[in-house]
């Protein structure tokens, strides 16, 4: 664009200090400056267009901006949360390990390596309560046999959900 003006300018002083007489090359002089007076503003238009997509894109980079500071905001909370929970939960799981380790040190130690047989087995539950006639660990209802059997068991012997084969723990709303 610059050029452009440099070239008009020069072209505008050569037309003006009387240096070119010859009708032809003044009227070329004057089609030339015209033509490049059309090109500067064809240029300026261009610049102002450009100018405009730079604000708009500048206006659009903050709003983005700030949208990504928003989210980044929320992710920090959600971390944040995240941490204290896992905290939390490894601060419990160490209480009822310790109080596992207590309990399990009072039962025998061949029900202690059949539950733990069947937590392994059963995807971590090896002993389910028998609720309303219900095993909770297969979730299927004792038939009468089962039940009568179970009713027969001793209070200290262990009894097994013929359908889960998991332990069962017997308390008074069983069913039986």
């Amino acid at each position: 664009m610059d050029q452009v003006r440099q070239r008009a300018v020069r072209d505008q002083q050569r037309l003006d200090s009387g240096a070119v007489t010859s009708p032809k090359d003044l009227e070329n002089l004057q089609r030339e400056i015209a033509s490049l007076a059309k090109r500067q503003g064809d240029l300026e238009d261009v610049v102002l267009e450009v100018m405009e997509r730079r604000e708009s894109a500048q206006e659009r980079v903050g709003e983005l901006t700030e949208r990504v500071s928003s989210v980044q905001a929320k992710i920090d909370d959600a971390t944040a949360r995240r941490d204290a929970a896992f905290e939390e939960i490894d601060g419990e799981a160490a209480t009822v390990t310790k109080e596992r380790e207590v309990v399990a040190g009072s039962v025998p130690a061949d029900l202690l390596k059949l539950y733990d047989k069947l937590r392994e087995k059963e995807g971590g539950v090896g002993a389910a309560r028998l609720y309303q006639r219900r095993c909770e660990g297969c979730r299927l209802e004792l038939n009468i046999t089962e039940l009568n059997e179970v009713r027969a068991a001793a209070p200290d012997a262990v009894v097994r959900c013929e359908n889960c084969r998991r332990i069962l723990v017997r308390t008074a709303e069983s069913g039986l």
